[in-house]
């Protein structure tokens, strides 16, 4: 049995906005709606999770602005992380009590989904222990930080596609300071688009978690949220 899920893909939102987004359609689907994937890019943006250590962020606020970078502190899990145009981000908002497992069998679904998505592409990639994400070799392609409420996940994953790397000289990437970060174009030698990569992550990832998916048009989930 298959869960419904909507997949809509936004473009480049805000962080606030698109956090936003995930909070109301989290509402509903705690109320009992189906489950929504965004998939989406960011401005460049510094995030905290719940075990964010300031210290880990090389910039002061003047060097922040020199770089147009906004910083915020949020409720997902980890540390400090880089999020920019160029970067695939999906933003599962699912209830995983109807999925029947809970929040390790879950990161360790969207895990397998971003290594079967790297496969596609020829590119090797793995887990290593203890260390959240997915990595080829000791440089980290995809950052994965969750938020679990009454069930129902938010937040999710940063995926390196084209990503400008140089931002994460300035910080200490998920409080690692001995790991690389590549992305998904440096591993292959040549430009790959965020789309590129996009369908065949949902694809997989609706295969592991157990979706039926179907894509949706900004218009429909804007007209689907519940007023701010």
């Amino acid at each position: 049995m298959t869960v419904p899920c909507t997949v809509v893909h936004l473009g480049l939102v805000n962080y606030m906005e698109a956090l936003n987004l995930q909070n109301r359609l989290a509402e509903q689907v705690k109320a009992g709606a189906d489950g929504w994937l965004l998939l989406l890019e960011h401005p460049h943006t510094y995030t905290f999770g719940r075990a964010g250590n300031a210290e880990n962020l090389r910039l002061t606020p003047e060097q922040l602005d020199e770089v147009g970078a906004n910083v915020y502190w949020v409720d997902r899990g980890g540390d400090v992380t880089y999020h920019g145009p160029g970067q695939l981000i999906a933003y599962p908002i699912l209830d995983l009590k109807r999925l029947g497992d809970g929040p390790r069998w879950y990161v360790a679904m969207i895990e397998q989904a971003v290594i079967d998505t790297m496969t596609d592409f020829g590119i090797e990639s793995g887990i290593i222990e203890g260390r959240p994400g997915v990595w080829s070799g000791n440089e980290k392609l995809g950052a994965i930080g969750l938020h679990i409420s009454q069930g129902v996940s938010t937040h999710g994953l940063a995926l390196n596609v084209d990503t400008d790397l140089d931002y994460f000289n300035h910080i200490v990437s998920c409080g690692l300071a001995d790991a690389g970060v590549t992305s998904v174009s440096r591993k292959l030698g040549r430009k790959v688009s965020v789309s590129e990569t996009a369908d065949a992550f949902a694809r997989h990832f609706a295969r592991h978690v157990g979706l039926d998916i179907r894509v949706g048009s900004v218009a429909e989930l804007m007209e689907a949220l519940p007023i701010a």
